[in-house]
């Protein structure tokens, strides 16, 4: 066994120590800030290969949906044409329905403007005698 005696120490070896001690802690965040970097590079790439696969799957729904609209609707055109046609006649349909209820709802509204009750509910007059103090 040897025992060390910490006066035995000269300056150099404690010197040589804290150097290397210096130096294992760069080379230590040099190894983290390298892990750092790789798993950005890590994750770019993954969101790079995922976006892919997206990409792929959604062109292939996309195809297998404009064929599915082919086979029972036939053309596209005709279909785009037969839906024009169809909100066409709902919207000329919504005007009609307007145009008779147009004077219906003004004379509504011009009813309930006109119509203004002079009586003051009894709350309220009991209200401004409380705050006037004449209860």
């Amino acid at each position: 066994q040897r025992y060390y005696n910490i006066s035995t120490y000269t300056m150099a070896e404690s010197g040589t120590g804290i150097q290397e001690l210096m130096a294992a802690e760069t080379r230590a965040s040099q190894i983290v800030a390298e892990a750092r970097i790789g798993r950005g590079d890590r994750m770019k790439q993954a969101k790079v290969e995922a976006q892919q696969l997206i990409d792929s799957y959604r062109a292939e729904k996309q195809e297998e949906f404009n064929n599915m609209a082919l086979s029972q609707g036939g053309s596209e055109g005709n279909a785009a044409a037969a839906l024009q046609a169809e909100t066409n006649k709902e919207v000329q349909a919504m005007e009609g329905l307007f145009q008779k209820n147009v004077q219906g709802a003004v004379d509504v509204l011009l009813s309930k403007c006109c119509e203004v009750s002079l009586e003051v509910p009894t709350a309220r007059v009991r209200a401004t005698q409380k705050m006037a103090g004449t209860v």
